[in-house]
This record gives structure tokens, C-alpha cells and sequence, in this order.
């Protein structure tokens, strides 16, 4: 290990969001930032507002046009979190932006459930900046709170002084993000509650409650598909463990927001838009966008159908394809077709169940001279562009990507 690096990571372990400069005895940071252009940061930031806006188009088709709804083929809770938010779903969302071989931009896809990144992103700029580059992650914080604020006055009728986080207590990848956002909300004079669902309750007002403690708002980062029942994505799979939904957690929150008595970001309406199910849809109803959300989802979005729309083609063009599951985030359930062989593949089609996957095409991401690709996550909070979150890895992204700095050199345009 440098001593570059050994310098860097005290500097990010002093600040007491970032704890973990290591993933399995690996560097999870990288010491050279990844510097953009202010036009190439206005064009990756602006495919990634285009496409939220263009699922923000299709979660209001799917409230009036149940159609959409069944063709997401949700379970019976996710269903239930749909109706109790619908259309609501955005709050904050981090699309996968890349670069392609042919200088096209691609968004792979957008986690508008539980995105996160934003303490490693944040903090990470704040400790490499230099002048004159831009820090396209400084403002984050301002829009996040102003976005949770207005949120709640709307929903609820109510500033914010109590706000808990909902996230899964017995995980730790996410501790520095819940850290961060603890210490944002702290700055802002608001009562802050940390916990798991289950700790969640309604009082004899009808307020959500955590530990006893009422709360006007719920950062939720426990991802929809955790609430509801749990599911294998194989047909030959050993079931779940604890595939059981969260009932009682579920119904006092669902119905707080249903009485208005707390908001919830992001809402459970994201448990549509979450589902990768969600991009072929736009592509399949695409004609019933606006000519800005068409343009988008044809521009930005690989070209995507349910699986069980195009098994014959899969079997023919293993090459060209690439097939994912509903909830998969992360890498996790990603089969790439160039990267696997014809046995493997023809397993996978034989084996999927065809109502948790989609097939998306193929495109090859620009690499570097070291042979390595940037995914620019890109965060839009409230429908705007936000700040970045750029992993660098040679292969598709997953827990071994290391993060790098992202900084402009210039202003980025209007």
C-alpha cells in the first residue's frame, strides 16, 4: 500500500463519515480524480435528468393505466406499496451513466430506491479538491435538505423537527452514508432517530413513531423489495431465507403516509420504478410519452424487453445481450452474454423466471488507456442533476469498483 494512499485514508477516517478506506484488503478509493469537461459534465448530467423525467412519465401513465402495473408483475405487497404512494416515487436517484466505445452516452439504469454512494462522493471531493476545479458534489447536501423540506411541508403541512433514517441496522456497507445524512440534518436544528422497520410505530395521534420518538419525515434506505415478500429469481433455487414481508412495519408506515401524517423518501412508489422492468415498459409505451421522455428513453436507455418477450432472439445472440434481474443492484443477477459461455447461458434462459427478468441490449463502454471504464453516477434530487458518483473498474460494476473523485474544470453550463 502507497503512503499516498495510507495519507489519504487518515484524512478520509478524521472526518468520522468514512471509516473504511479498505474493501477485503483493497484500496476502495483511488488517489487520481476523474476530471471532466464542463461540457461533458452538462451532457452526462443532463441524459441522467432526461431519463429520471422520463420515468417520472411513466409511474403517472402506470397510475391511471393498470396495464403497466401488471406487465411490472409486482407481488402482492409491492403491489401495496405501488397504491398507497402511487404516483409518488423520486425523491433522490443515481443513474449508471457510461461513455460508449462510439461516443454515444448510455444510462444502464437508475437506482431511484435506495441510491447510495453519497458519503464516499461527497467526502471523497471534499478531501481531494484543489482550485480552480469545480466540485460538482458541493452542493448535494444544500439540495437534498431543501428537497426533504419541501417534501415534508407538502405531504405533511409541517417543517421538519423529527426525522428518523430507516435502514438495515445489522448491514454495515451503508453506515458512512446514514453518518452523513445524520450529521446534515443535525446542522439544520432537526431531531434525528436512527433505526431498523421494526422499530417503527404509530402513536394515538396516527403519527409514525421510531423508538417512541414521532417523526414529521423517514429517510428510508431499506430497499422496497426487503419490505415486501422475497422471491428467487431461478426456477431451481433454494428459497429464501426470511422471505416473509414485513407486515406490521409495513402497514404503520403505509399508514402514516396515507393519512398524512409523515413523508417518506423516497417513496414506496419507487418500488415501480426500481423494478428493471420499469425500462423496458418505457421503451414498449414509448409512444405514449412526451416527446421529451421518448427522445430520452431512445437516446439514453439501451434498447430493453421483458424476458419473456424475446427468449428466441436470446437463444440466437447470446453476443448481444445482456440480462438482468428486477431487483438486482450492484452487479448482483447481471449476465453478461460476451462474458459467458453458450452452456452457462443457455442455463440461465432455461432456468429464469421470466416475470423477474429483463434483457437489455449490449453496448461496449469506452475504456481508458489503463484498460479501465468510468460509471458516472450521476444523483438528481427533485429532477435535477446533483453531483457525481464515478466508480472505475475493468469489468461491470460491483462491490470491487474503486471510487474516484469527480471535479470539473470549469463551470458547467445552464
Amino acid at each position: 500500500m502507497s503512503t499516498e494512499y495510507l495519507a489519504l485514508a487518515d484524512k478520509l477516517r478524521s472526518t468520522r463519515i468514512i471509516s473504511d478506506p479498505w474493501f477485503e484488503g483493497e484500496a476502495r478509493f483511488r488517489l487520481e480524480p476523474e476530471i471532466l469537461s464542463p461540457e461533458d459534465a452538462h451532457a452526462l448530467a443532463e441524459a441522467a435528468s432526461a431519463v429520471v423525467g422520463a420515468f417520472g412519465e411513466i409511474a403517472m401513465l402506470a397510475q391511471d393505466d393498470e396495464s403497466i402495473i401488471d406487465a411490472a408483475a409486482m407481488s402482492p405487497h409491492q403491489l401495496m406499496m405501488w397504491h398507497a404512494s402511487q404516483p409518488l416515487w423520486h425523491g433522490i436517484a443515481r443513474a449508471d451513466v457510461f461513455r460508449t466505445k462510439d461516443g454515444r452516452i448510455q444510462v444502464c439504469e437508475v437506482n431511484s430506491d435506495t441510491p447510495s454512494g453519497e458519503a464516499e462522493a461527497v467526502v471523497l471531493n471534499e478531501v481531494l479538491w484543489q482550485a480552480p476545479l469545480i466540485n460538482p458534489n458541493a452542493r448535494l447536501e444544500h439540495r437534498f435538505c431543501r428537497m426533504l423540506g419541501q417534501m415534508t411541508e407538502h405531504l405533511v403541512g409541517k417543517k421538519i423537527e423529527s426525522i428518523g433514517i430507516v435502514y438495515p441496522t445489522e448491514m454495515s456497507e451503508d453506515l458512512s452514508m446514514v453518518a452523513l445524512y445524520q450529521q446534515w440534518f443535525q446542522l439544520r436544528g432537526w431531531k434525528v432517530t436512527l433505526g431498523s422497520p421494526y422499530n417503527l410505530a404509530r402513536d394515538s395521534s396516527g403519527r409514525l413513531t421510531m423508538f417512541g420518538v414521532p417523526c414529521d419525515a423517514i429517510v428510508r434506505h431499506y430497499k422496497t423489495d426487503w419490505w415486501s415478500e422475497r422471491e428467487a429469481a431461478w426456477d431451481d433455487a433454494e428459497p429464501i431465507a426470511d422471505a416473509e414481508p414485513l407486515d406490521e412495519p409495513l402497514a404503520a408506515i403505509l399508514g402514516a403516509v396515507l393519512d398524512g401524517k409523515v413523508a417518506v423518501v423516497n417513496p414506496f412508489g419507487s418500488v415501480f420504478t426500481q423494478n428493471k422492468r420499469t425500462m423496458a415498459l418505457l421503451w414498449e409505451r414509448r409512444a405514449s410519452l412526451s416527446v421529451a421522455a421518448r427522445s430520452a428513453v431512445e437516446k439514453y436507455i439501451p434498447f430493453t424487453m421483458r424476458l419473456e418477450m424475446c427468449l428466441d432472439e436470446l437463444r440466437h445472440n447470446r453476443a448481444g445481450w445482456v440480462l438482468k434481474n428486477d431487483y438486482g443492484c450492484e452487479g448482483d443477477h447481471v449476465i453478461i452474454g460476451q462474458a459467458t459461455d453458450r452452456e452457462t447461458w443457455e442455463a440461465s434462459l432455461q432456468h429464469a423466471l421470466p416475470r423477474k427478468w429483463i434483457a437489455q441490449r449490449y453496448f461496449e463502454a469506452d475504456t481508458r488507456d489503463d484498460g479501465l471504464h468510468v460509471n458516472y453516477g450521476v444523483y438528481v434530487v427533485g429532477g435535477e442533476a446533483a453531483g457525481f458518483f464515478s466508480r472505475v473498474q475493468s469489468s461491470a460494476t460491483d462491490a470491487y469498483a474503486k471510487t474516484a473523485a469527480t471535479f470539473v474544470d470549469g463551470e458547467i453550463s445552464a
